[in-house]
């Protein structure tokens, strides 16, 4: 019984030893998978994104400075600069020059915003120079010349001009307008005076397609930190007959280059119309172009059939009068509209002989030109106006601005 009892003793003590080093074991086990786990959440946890710019540093992020995003997530930082020439005047319209960006308040869509360029009226100025040497002109290129070269020369040293003009292309079938860069951005006076010399002439007006030349090749280089002045100079009556383009497209591309656009308005509709009159067969006649009376039809007569506007040697003269004068109408309006939403300004040319004076006018216009610049506090590229107003203040007398009234954002 004795050694029963001893055994037996013997057999428990052996297996309370198991049991306890079973749990020794399973605890360490435990211990290394959740170490395990806690690595693993660490090197998988989410990216953060320190800030709202993006730099090729790299942060520890802070939970005061960043927000957790999920993996696969996109994060974009849009940085669209936005130029707003301005112009200031005091109660006579005397030019003010001097000013400050703290004399300046600028709003989007009521909204307020930061200035965080600034251009004053001695910074440098790019200009891009459209000549309209189509139609009525075409017989006086030389006058156009030296109205060019006269405004050139009045600009300043570090001022860059480029130079767009029309010409006759040579197709398979007839000949066609089309528009040539003849001098991209320079401010070499013997690269623009070559330019100049080289100016065509074209028998259509692809004027709408100038427009969106200048906005995608002149300035396709975005508005940058580095503050320079943009505008458009054109010598044109407006009235458009052979583009691709329209006026609305040339309209959003020239606003979102942030360009402010000067029309020196030549008067042709005189020597125009005495030619519209004329009979088809007449060698000196002018004749109205299909996309004229496909343009003109589509804005005035909307309900009208397309063949009644087809055949521009059936019409008489009293309808081709009319639908002359109406596009020359709208041409005016599309070149103020123009000029009034951009911050610039139109001047009217009663003849090619009176451009030069005008060229003077907005050469001096132009040199008064302030640039803001800012970064919208409003991110969405949805394609949508958004209307800026400009406001002085800190000045003694009374003051006008003159800046353009909004912009397109771009789309996604």
């Amino acid at each position: 019984m004795k050694a029963r009892s001893k055994l037996g003793s013997l057999f428990r003590l052996s297996l309370s030893l198991s049991l306890a080093m079973t749990l020794v074991t399973s605890e360490r086990l435990l211990r290394s998978a959740r170490a395990q786990e806690i690595t693993s959440q660490q090197t998988q946890r989410p990216r953060r994104v320190a800030g709202t710019d993006q730099t090729t540093d790299q942060k520890k992020p802070t939970a005061s400075s960043s927000d957790e995003v999920d993996e696969g997530d996109v994060v974009r930082v849009d940085t669209q600069l936005v130029s707003v020439p301005a112009v200031v005047t005091d109660s006579t319209g005397r030019p003010l020059s001097g000013l400050r960006p703290e004399n300046f308040s600028l709003l989007e869509d009521g909204q307020p915003q930061t200035i965080t360029n600034f251009g004053t009226t001695d910074a440098p100025f790019e200009i891009a120079l459209l000549l309209d040497t189509s139609g009525s002109t075409r017989e006086d290129v030389g006058l156009i010349r030296q109205a060019a070269l006269s405004f050139i020369n009045a600009l300043r040293s570090g001022d860059r001009v480029g130079i767009v003009a029309f010409n006759q292309a040579q197709t398979v079938s007839d000949p066609m307008a089309v528009v040539e860069v003849l001098a991209p951005l320079t401010n070499d006076r013997a690269e623009l005076t070559k330019a100049i010399g080289n100016l065509g002439s074209s028998n259509g007006t692809p004027y709408y397609d100038a427009l969106v030349r200048v906005a995608d090749s002149i300035f396709r280089a975005p508005v940058t930190d580095q503050v320079r002045r943009r505008a458009v100079v054109a010598l044109t009556d407006g009235v458009d007959s052979a583009s691709n383009s329209d006026f609305n497209s040339a309209k959003v591309k020239l606003s979102r280059a942030g360009i402010a656009c000067y029309f020196i308005e030549v008067n042709t509709e005189d020597f125009v119309e005495d030619r519209l009159m004329k009979d088809c067969q007449d060698d000196g006649r002018l004749a109205l172009s299909p996309r004229q009376l496909q343009r003109y039809r589509e804005i005035f007569m909307p309900k009208a059939k397309a063949e009644e506007l087809s055949n521009f040697c059936q019409m008489g003269q009293f309808e081709r009068m009319s639908i002359s004068r109406g596009l020359y109408n709208l041409a005016r309006h599309e070149m103020d509209d123009l000029a009034r939403v951009s911050g610039g300004r139109s001047f009217v040319a009663s003849d090619l002989a009176a451009a030069r004076a005008a060229f003077a006018r907005v050469a001096a216009d132009i040199g008064t030109l302030y640039s803001l610049g800012y970064y919208p506090t409003n991110k969405a590229r949805d394609g949508k106006f958004r209307s800026i107003q400009l406001q002085v203040k800190g000045l003694k007398d009374k003051a006008e601005i003159r800046g353009r009234d909004g912009y397109y954002a771009p789309k996604q």
